[in-house]
């Protein structure tokens, strides 16, 4: 039999040896050479194990193995070839490469991107590290205005809206994010405005929409101080006529609508399902506590309250609706859970304890501070409720809340944006380079959902673990050696359902 062993050599080196043993206990040791990291060893390694493969006898590599400490073998080429084969693959399939005309460029940004997100010059790092040739970086610079072009990000969201199959009665998902510049200096498209992350610098706002899959389809930079209400039509509008869709459902938060919203969604043709604010007890739900006194609200009780358009109302163009109010035992744990916090740290603050900080339970009047009790018992009553408005009178209110529970795969698009894309355009400063690299940021978001959907796997799982297996290509003597460490059955089976056709 035959195994490959390590061993460190007085040196320090690390040593990559084939034992050859027989049943009478006699040793033959073959030396392939002698390494000084983890990865000269893996590819010597490597060759020792194809030529175990092989079924080869005593090897005749051309080179001196005498000693333990011989010359190491030379590595010609090291490639992620099975996370490339991947990426490329998913791009393929959505259709990428012939929305930019085939552009590799643009493709190698896309991909590095997901790899490890840098600068663009980094990113020719990134891929030389995956042993993929690519351009240098003043091509780079050369080529970003053409991917800054609105044609080629429409390609690309034409590409994504034939691949989620749009059509009559198609649902999707919007959404508003902020990404902040570092910098004092405002220019008229970075401006400061509203963050929820409570940032002061100057800021854009971005507008996704995706499918109800999470798939992003469009994607669109305002103004950073430009109100969130004011960016869903412009992004929907431009949507809609590009894609000839008729019959569209836009799902949103709550902070997304107004009235001019609604009017305006109406004369689109459009159709919506948004979360209600809820500042009052509704009456549907009083009514109900003083039909049933003594009774405790039932998980998932989901009360009805349309809201036909007056007269006045449909003269402003503004359609009938309704509001749909569900209970949830969780949703009410949670929030009871918070307002016991809220409320007690507000009695410290009022009994001289602690010092007064912003807490809305706290009532100031004058030099007079006492806990607000008419604001905890109306957060008591309405603890555990959460509202749905839409303008879709005749849908089921278990189709209404469904729909609206699909927010959180644009949620999560959003956050892969941010963390594992890192969309924020820190190293851009010019209107034209923004947009360039939100088209790449797009296009990555599209793939990664794509890999993510096929695999099961969060795209940071997959390509840290895909990007540890290389092919390696070593110079033994006369011989040139091509090597990979063998797929483990999980990982094998996910890169294969990222080909069409696959199960997954």
């Amino acid at each position: 039999m035959a195994y490959v062993r390590t061993v460190k050599t007085a040196s320090g080196a690390i040593a990559v040896q084939i034992v050859w043993s027989t049943r009478r206990g006699s040793r033959q040791i073959e030396h392939l050479g002698s390494a000084h990291d983890d990865g000269e060893v893996e590819a010597l390694k490597a060759a020792a194990r194809q030529r175990l493969a092989e079924g080869q006898g005593a090897l005749d590599l051309g080179i001196e193995t005498t000693g333990a400490d011989g010359e190491p073998l030379e590595l010609l080429a090291t490639k992620s070839s099975h996370l490339w084969h991947a990426l490329c693959t998913a791009y393929r399939v959505l259709g990428f490469d012939t929305a930019v005309g085939g552009d590799a460029v643009f493709r190698d940004l896309v991909l590095a991107r997901i790899i490890e997100p840098t600068s663009k010059a980094d990113a020719l790092r990134v891929l030389a590290e995956a042993g993929v040739a690519a351009v240098d970086y003043r091509t780079v610079t050369r080529r970003l205005p053409k991917f800054a072009k609105p044609a080629v990000r429409q390609q690309l969201s034409a590409a994504c809206a034939a691949r989620a199959g749009l059509g009559p009665a198609s649902l999707v998902l919007y959404d508003v994010s902020t990404l902040y510049f570092e910098t004092d200096t405002a220019d008229g498209f970075r401006e400061p405005g509203f963050s929820k992350e409570r940032r002061l610098e100057p800021q854009i706002t971005i507008g996704l929409l995706t499918d109800a899959s999470g798939l992003p389809l469009a994607v669109e930079a305002f103004e950073g101080n430009k109100a969130e209400t004011a960016t869903m039509l412009p992004v929907i509008n431009a949507f809609k006529a590009a894609h000839n869709l008729t019959d569209v459902t836009v799902v949103a938060d709550a902070g997304m609508i107004s009235e001019a919203n609604q009017v305006d969604l109406k004369a689109a043709g459009l159709s919506y399902i948004l979360g209600a604010r809820i500042p009052f007890l509704p009456d549907v739900v009083r009514e109900w506590r003083d039909k049933h006194p003594e009774e405790a609200v039932p998980d998932g009780l989901v009360l009805t309250q349309p809201w036909p358009a007056t007269s006045s109302e449909k003269a402003r163009g503004i359609p009938d609706r309704v509001t749909y109010y569900q209970y949830r035992h969780d949703r009410a744990r949670r929030s009871l859970r918070g307002i016991d916090e809220q409320v007690a740290k507000a009695q410290r603050a009022v009994d001289g304890h602690a010092a007064v900080k912003r807490n809305r339970f706290i009532k100031l009047a004058a030099a007079t501070k006492t806990v607000d009790r008419a604001l905890e018992a109306k957060s008591r009553a309405l603890a555990g409720w959460k509202g749905y408005t839409t303008n879709l009178t005749d849908q089921s209110a278990e189709f209404v809340i469904g729909a609206y529970h699909q927010l959180w795969r644009i949620e999560k698009a959003f956050r892969m944006s941010k963390h594992d894309l890192q969309a924020r355009p820190i190293y851009h400063h010019k209107r034209e380079s923004i947009d360039a690299h939100l088209t790449i940021v797009f296009a990555a978001m599209a793939v990664s959902h794509y890999i993510e959907t096929r695999t099961g796997w969060s795209i940071k799982k997959f390509v840290r673990t895909v990007r540890r297996y290389r092919t390696v290509q070593i110079k033994a003597g006369r011989q040139i050696l091509t090597a990979a460490d063998p797929l483990p059955d999980d990982l094998r089976d996910a890169i294969a359902a990222i080909t069409p056709g696959r199960a997954h």
